[in-house]
C-alpha cells in the first residue's frame, strides 16, 4: 500500500531498537487546539483513529532511508531517490509554515473473505477491494480541513498527504502514537491490527501532541516465517524486489522465474504477513462502505477472465480502484502465473489461446511458463505450436524454457 519503509536491524535478534524519530519528545508548547478536539473532528470526517506529532524533522530517518536505497532494498522504485529521502524526513520541507502533523487512520477489515471454488480465481489484497483509498482519504481530509478552519476562526495553511506524497506515513504514525511498527514493517494500531489506511495533514496550528506507543512484537516472528518469498529479510526490514506486492503491482516487466511458483493465486498485492499476525487476526471488524468490493471480481477475480479481458473491460471493472495501478497487461500476466500455480486442467486451453493470440508479449511469455508447469501432452503440444509461429524473442525464450522443463 505504501513504500516499504524499514527500520535498521538491532543487535539483539528479534528485538526492536526504538529510532530517534519515534522516541522523540518535542519541547513544551502552548497549544492552540487540544488533541481531544482534533480527534472529535476527525471522527466526524470518517477517521476512526487520530494522533498528533510536532512538525520537527524525523532525526535519523533520512540516514535510514539512504541506507536502504544504497543497499538496493528499494530497487525498482526508481522514483524513491536520495532527494526524496531528504524531503520525506522533514515536514518543513513540504510545508514551510508547518507546526503540527495530524496522523489519521481508517480501519478497513470487515471480516475474513472466502474465495469461491466455482472456477479458478485469484486474490486481490484487501486494501484494494473497494474504492481507491487515495481519493477517499483526500476527500475526508478536505472535510477535516474545513472543520479545523471553523474551529480556529481563520484560514489554516495545510498539506494533505497519503501514501504517494513525500512523507513517510509510517514514521509519522509511529512518532504520533497512532500505532507501532510490526516486524513486517506495517503499523499496528491497537484494536485494528495493521488493517488501517494511513494519512496525514500538516498544519500551521500548534496542536497538543500524543506520545508514541511503547510496544513491540517481542519474540514473535510469524510474519517473517510465513512470508512467501522471504522478503522480510530481518525484523522491520523488507527487501522490496522480493515482495509480492512489488512484483504484482510495480513490476512492469517479467516476474523473476524463481518467484513465480511462490506467488500462489495473488494477482494484486499480498496480505500474508498481515493475515498471520496475531494482532491483526484479533482486530475488530469494521464496515466502511467505501472499502467494500463492488462485485466479487473486485476481491477474487476470475483468472480466465483476467487473462482474456480487453482494455475496456479492465477499466470498467476496476475503475475508481487502486487495481488500475497494475495495468491490464500486469494483471493478465499475474493471472497466467496464478493459473500455472493452481494447476486446473481446464485452464490449459485458455492459456494456450493466450499464448497464441494475446496482444501483449509479456502475457504470452507468462502463459508459456504456466503451460510448462502442467507437464502433460496437451500443454507440450500447445507450446510446440506456439514456437512455430511466435516472433517475439522474449516469448520464444519462455517457450523454450517451458519445453525444457
Amino acid at each position: 500500500m505504501a513504500v516499504n519503509v524499514r527500520y535498521h536491524r538491532s543487535a539483539e535478534p528479534f528485538r526492536f531498537t526504538v529510532p530517534e524519530w519515534v522516541a522523540h519528545r518535542p519541547e513544551h508548547r502552548e497549544c492552540e487546539l487540544s488533541l481531544a478536539r482534533v480527534r472529535e473532528m476527525a471522527d466526524q470526517c470518517g477517521f476512526a483513529v487520530t494522533a498528533v506529532t510536532s512538525a520537527q524533522p524525523f532525526r535519523g530517518l533520512q540516514e535510514m532511508l539512504s541506507t536502504h536505497i544504497e543497499a538496493e532494498r528499494l530497487a525498482g522504485l526508481d522514483w524513491y531517490d536520495q532527494e526524496r529521502a531528504a524531503v520525506s524526513s522533514n515536514p518543513a520541507a513540504l510545508h514551510a509554515s508547518s507546526r503540527s502533523v495530524i496522523a489519521l487512520g481508517v480501519p478497513f477489515f470487515s471480516g475474513l473473505g472466502q474465495k469461491p471454488v466455482d472456477e479458478p480465481r485469484g486474490v486481490i489484497a484487501r486494501y484494494a477491494w473497494g474504492a481507491d483509498y487515495h481519493k477517499i482519504l483526500r476527500k475526508r481530509m478536505q472535510a477535516l480541513h474545513e472543520l479545523l478552519k471553523a474551529a480556529m476562526g481563520r484560514p489554516v495553511e495545510s498539506r494533505l498527504l497519503s501514501d504517494t506524497a513525500r512523507i513517510v506515513d509510517r514514521a509519522v504514525s509511529a512518532r504520533a502514537g497512532l500505532g507501532w511498527y510490526g516486524k513486517h514493517s506495517c503499523i499496528i494500531v491497537p484494536g485494528y491490527g495493521s488493517w488501517v489506511m494511513l494519512a496525514e495533514i500538516i498544519v500551521d496550528i500548534v496542536v497538543e501532541v500524543s506520545p508514541p506507543i511503547d510496544h513491540d512484537c517481542g519474540q514473535c516472528s510469524i510474519c517473517i516465517d510465513r512470508c512467501p518469498t522471504g522478503a522480510i529479510v530481518a525484523p522491520y526490514i523488507v527487501d522490496t524486489p522480493k515482495c509480492l506486492s512489488f512484483q504484482t503491482i510495480e513490476q512492469r516487466g517479467a516476474i523473476p522465474l524463481h518467484l513465480r511458483p511462490l506467488m500462489g493465486d495473488w494477482v494484486f498485492g499480498c496480505d500474508v504477513c498481515q493475515d498471520v499476525c496475531p494482532y491483526t487476526s484479533a482486530s475488530q471488524r469494521t464496515f466502511d462502505q467505501d472499502f467494500q468490493p463492488r462485485e466479487l471480481d473486485n476481491a477474487f477475480p476470475r483468472l480466465h477472465w483476467l487473462l482474456t479481458m480487453t482494455e475496456v473491460e479492465f477499466r470498467h471493472r476496476f475503475q475508481g480502484t487502486a487495481v488500475l495501478r497494475a495495468k491490464r497487461r500486469g494483471l493478465a500476466r499475474n493471472a497466467a502465473v496464478a493459473l500455472g500455480n493452481l494447476q486446473d486442467p481446464a485452464s490449459i486451453v485458455v492459456l494456450a489461446d493466450a499464448l497464441l493470440a494475446h496482444d501483449e508479449p509479456l502475457v504470452r511469455g507468462h502463459a508459456a511458463w504456466a503451460l510448462g508447469e502442467f507437464d502433460c501432452s496437451q500443454s507440450i503440444d500447445a507450446l510446440d505450436r506456439a514456437r512455430k509461429t511466435e516472433t517475439d524473442l522474449s516469448v520464444l525464450a519462455e517457450i523454450s524454457r517451458a519445453l525444457g522443463r
